[in-house]
């Protein structure tokens, strides 16, 4: 697959960031006085068990051609990123914890965060586009039923656990071509 590389403006038309910093007429980005190119910021969760996942291996392709990858392996963590920093475009893990877990052997199983990390990035004043991991469904009524709620709240696109990489990155290819007029950041 081809990426094309461009420059890139995260929120067209727009100055600032949330976390305070702005964008200056060079292209940087400040946040508390550190200026840098832009980058397109990708928040990444995985839920999985999976050794070499799509999250585990976007990071090493992805930072090549300015994107960052902000990992959150649960919904607290989630949180904690949109707080510090704007996101661009989302992949959400449906099952993701909300919490982390401790004591993994003993622990009871936690609530998922998926369903609620939506609702609370449909609430950011630039909400990202989204592309929305879901497990594998046995019943086809409940494939249908998540699919249909997925597309209903906004999502870019609905992808079944396990993801290829390759398809994820065919898939976050659309999305900056449709969201972010096909400009790919600057490395």
């Amino acid at each position: 697959m081809r990426l094309r590389l461009h420059s890139f403006d995260p929120e067209p038309g727009a100055g600032s960031t949330r976390d305070g910093g702005g964008v200056s007429e060079g292209g940087t980005v400040s946040k508390g006085g550190s200026e840098g190119p832009r980058r397109l910021n990708l928040l990444l969760t995985y839920g999985g068990w999976r050794e070499h996942a799509f999250a585990d291996q976007l990071p090493v392709l992805l930072d090549r051609i300015g994107i960052q990858c902000l990992r959150a392996k649960t919904g607290d963590e989630v949180s904690d990123v949109v707080r510090r920093a704007a996101v661009h475009i989302a992949v959400i893990d449906l099952s993701i914890p909300m919490h982390e877990r401790r004591g993994a052997q003993n622990a009871p199983r936690t609530v998922q965060a998926g369903p609620r990390v939506l609702q609370l990035l449909r609430r950011l004043d630039c909400p990202p586009p989204t592309i929305i991991v879901r497990p594998r469904q046995v019943d086809p009524a409940e494939s249908n039923r998540i699919l249909a709620e997925a597309l209903r709240d906004g999502a870019f696109t609905v992808l079944d656990d396990p993801v290829p990489v390759e398809t994820m990155l065919q898939v976050l290819e659309r999305c900056v071509r449709r969201y972010y007029r096909d400009h790919w950041p600057a490395a």
